[in-house]
């Protein structure tokens, strides 16, 4: 049983995620400051403004820790976890597919959390027990089957050892669902595939701040959310993620099985 007041925590993820939001908006078309922090991992000053108003707003309505993007902090059990701009180079590029994170988990398990794109004005929430929502109207994940499935996915584009594993699963994923989409903001991906436009979501080595809140909002739409092997918990760490509604998550289970004797990444 939580411990935590989800209607009020769940309030606030939206207001914080907002508020981020709006500092994303303003900034959008005229970045500055920006720098590369690894190969093809950008910030810009919209990143790291929008993590600080994030962070007042937590800080302001809850006294549980904040984890961000940018900022880091202390590793917790419970407390927020918050991406403050997913999607940064789609944000430099001009393409208007970013999102603000606001995640709250309990006990290492995502109890509630807000995904608002500031550029479409929308926002999905969800808390457990409560069902997910979309600017106030319930959604749900798709009925379709897995071969009528548009399912999206992110590339490890920065981590090439994980190519051969990738690649065999994208390979399965071009011949057994009916096309797929690559829109680089995991929290969108996860967010659409509660709504139903897309039907499924995979990708690997996600970091916790990017699935915590889209995680519990599929969950809450009645789809299912696991790692690549089927565990309902490990994802949150390892960031190898499969969503959808329950017939494509189980044809994504099977997309992703490797062979026998595989010891790939």
């Amino acid at each position: 049983m939580t411990t935590l007041d989800l209607d009020a925590m769940l309030g606030t993820a939206e207001r914080a995620a907002r508020a981020g939001g709006a500092i994303v908006r303003a900034a959008f078309g005229r970045p500055r400051e920006i720098r590369e922090k690894a190969p093809g991992d950008w910030v810009s000053e919209a990143d790291l403004s929008s993590e600080t108003a994030v962070r007042e707003l937590l800080m302001g309505e809850s006294t549980l820790p904040v984890y961000g993007e940018e900022a880091g902090g202390e590793l917790f059990d419970t407390g927020w976890l918050v991406d403050p701009l997913d999607g940064t180079t789609n944000f430099l590029h001009g393409f208007d597919a970013v999102g603000v994170s606001v995640g709250l988990i309990e006990d290492g398990v995502p109890v509630a959390g807000a995904v608002y794109a500031p550029l479409l004005d929308r926002c999905f929430a969800a808390a457990r027990g409560r069902g997910a929502f979309r600017d106030g109207r319930r959604i749900h994940v798709s009925a379709r089957s897995a071969a009528q499935s548009i399912v999206a996915t992110g590339f490890p584009f920065r981590r090439k050892e994980l190519l051969p594993r990738y690649e065999r699963a994208l390979a399965r994923a071009l011949r057994g669902f009916e096309d797929l989409r690559r829109v680089g903001a995991a929290t969108l991906d996860l967010s659409w595939t509660a709504e139903g436009v897309f039907d499924g979501f995979f990708e690997l080595r996600l970091g916790p701040r990017d699935v915590a809140a889209g995680a519990i909002i599929v969950r809450e739409a009645g789809g299912i959310v696991t790692d690549w092997s089927g565990d309902d918990t490990a994802w949150l760490r390892s960031g190898e993620i499969l969503a959808g509604s329950p017939d494509v998550h189980t044809a994504l289970m099977q997309m992703v099985a490797r062979p026998t004797g595989d010891t790939a990444s």
